[in-house]
């Protein structure tokens, strides 16, 4: 009886399955991992014959697929990445040493003897949390908004003609100014709540609608046709359509969060941020401690992201069964 038979290499993405192609025309032998394999399968870039599941003394083939792909893709796209950090270490430090002045350019192994000085410290990790939550939040009240004005300006017309000249405004307008206008109507510890929402609306908005207007319109027709439920709509519809954008729109928002957060803080000097720590580290000339700061930004924006993708991508599977592919 024939059937499908599928078994998948979860380590290095190694699709094993016995295949019938009538009567083969040859045997191939392939050299995989030092093993000389028979194989009387199809290319990998091919469509997939009948698969069965051999009953005579025929063996299996083994097929790379595209979990081997991306496996050694993955690991030659990190040593690449990570010797192009090397190099650009390098040239750093090559650089500072030509300086020769710590007060103008510090090496990375003195920032990064700078940092760690400063991660045993109570004080640390309190300006961590106190801007990582204020500008966390403001991430979170630009996702919520952003979606409800986006679903808004795709269900009625006039709202989309009443915030497209707000949102362009928002969009054009240079952050420093929003940081000078907002500190007339919000204390400086909050005023890095409400720059990086506004930031982060602009382009969330924009994520949102274009993954609306990418909706299929047959499976939209057949939906309404057959008159299903909202819920059913939403996750084999709405949702598939509107994630990759809205992840894409997610990972270039949180970075401008970070940098409209910090900036805010800088001018605003609420006590106990990072802002603060910049400002202080600038006035007394801690070339060391103002570095050893942005490598906690880009650390904390970097790691933010990760998660905050990682976290979608685990909600994005459970409720439709796949990860968006961006």
């Amino acid at each position: 009886m024939m059937h499908r038979s599928l078994a998948f290499g979860k380590r290095y993405g190694i699709i094993m399955y016995s295949v019938e192609l009538g009567r083969p025309s040859g045997r191939f032998l392939r050299e995989i991992r030092g093993f000389r394999l028979p194989s009387y399968c199809l290319t990998a870039t091919g469509t997939l014959p009948r698969i069965i599941r051999w009953r005579n003394s025929l063996p299996p083939c083994i097929y790379l697929g595209s979990g081997a792909g991306k496996f050694m893709n993955r690991h030659k796209q990190f040593f690449q990445r990570l010797g192009a950090a090397a190099f650009w270490l390098v040239v750093w430090q090559c650089a500072a040493m030509a300086v020769g002045q710590e007060v103008f350019l510090v090496s990375p192994v003195q920032a990064v003897r700078t940092l760690l000085q400063l991660l045993p410290q109570a004080e640390f990790w309190q300006r961590v949390v106190f801007s990582s939550g204020r500008i966390l939040l403001g991430f979170g009240l630009g996702v919520a908004v952003s979606t409800v004005l986006a679903v808004a300006a795709q269900a009625w017309h006039t709202a989309d003609v009443l915030l497209a000249p707000v949102l362009q405004l928002v969009k054009a307008t240079p952050v420093a100014s929003f940081i000078i206008l907002a500190l007339v109507w919000v204390r400086g510890a909050s005023l890095s709540v409400l720059i990086s929402f506004l930031m982060v609306l602009p382009v969330l908005y924009g994520a949102v609608r274009t993954g609306i207007q990418s909706a299929a319109p047959q499976l939209l027709e057949m939906a309404k046709v057959f008159r299903l439920p909202l819920g059913r709509r939403l996750r084999a519809v709405w949702l598939p359509a509107v994630l990759p954008a809205f992840r894409q729109g997610c990972s270039v928002a949180l970075g401008i969060c970070w940098k409209s957060g910090v900036a805010a803080e800088v001018i605003g000097l609420p006590n106990g941020s990072i802002g603060d720590a910049l400002y202080r580290a600038k006035i007394t000339l801690s070339t060391g401690e103002l570095f050893a700061w942005t490598f906690v930004i880009i650390l904390l924006s970097a790691g933010f992201e990760k998660l905050f993708l990682l976290l979608l991508d685990c909600v994005t599977r459970a409720v439709t069964g796949e990860v968006p592919q961006c």
